[in-house]
């Protein structure tokens, strides 16, 4: 499978992909972003790094009980993901072309989000470009304040220098997360961790897998363990 999309080829995204500058706002610059959806009541998960949208295509249309959000900053990768949500019909599936640890820490309302999907996002292997990966110490504070109690965050990479950097940042955040082993969603395939297309192509490299989730706690817990 070519992570290249075709040349030429049109995409409708029209209903199903929105750009950060069509984003409505509430209480300033805060976007309870459940109110993209036409049932907004409904569970609510955040997928950062979406690629072409294979998660969310398949457990959107597994969970159709619960609304699902990805946020890509690739253009091409974000109009391509929108434009299969709308072929799929999808009307829990929504794509947002953003950066992705911007909206957690800027735009988005506190204790809204259910589950929150980090798979297989850009290592950023050299030293001095660390500081672009998703999972910051900041960053991290604001997960905790997006996830809803008892909400959950998984990460899963193929990456080892990145796997050791989640390690670090879950042990520096104990106070915020209870790390537990993670589990594949229901729309995995047999033997698949997650069934993203980056899956798929590394596990023919024969590439290992590393994965975990984290687990919010809550302030009392947080303020127990600190």
């Amino acid at each position: 499978m070519s992570f290249s999309l075709s040349r030429g080829r049109g995409y409708d995204t029209s209903g199903f992909g929105l750009e950060a500058e069509d984003l409505p706002t509430w209480d300033g610059a805060v976007l309870d972003p459940r109110c993209l959806f036409a049932a907004p009541d409904l569970p609510f998960e955040l997928e950062i790094g979406s690629g072409k949208g294979t998660f969310l295509v398949q457990q959107g249309a597994v969970k159709q009980d619960t609304n699902f959000l990805g946020i890509e900053w690739s253009r091409e990768f974000f109009r391509y993901a929108a434009d299969r949500a709308r072929r799929n019909q999808l009307s829990n599936v929504r794509l947002l072309h953003d950066n992705g640890r911007e909206f957690l820490q800027h735009k988005c309302a506190a204790g809204v989000v259910d589950v929150l999907h980090l798979y297989f996002t850009d290592p950023w292997p050299k030293t001095r470009h660390h500081k672009r990966r998703v999972v910051q110490d900041e960053t991290m504070a604001h997960m905790h304040r997006v996830l809803k109690p008892g909400g959950v965050v998984h990460l899963v990479t193929d990456h080892v220098d990145l796997w050791a950097w989640y390690q670090d940042h879950a042990e520096r955040h104990t106070h915020l997360f209870e790390h537990q082993p993670f589990s594949p969603p229901a729309s995995a395939g047999d033997g698949e961790v997650v069934g993203t297309n980056f899956e798929r192509k590394y596990r023919r490299e024969g590439r290992a897998f590393h994965a975990m989730s984290l687990f919010r706690r809550s302030v009392e817990e947080s303020n127990c363990a600190s």
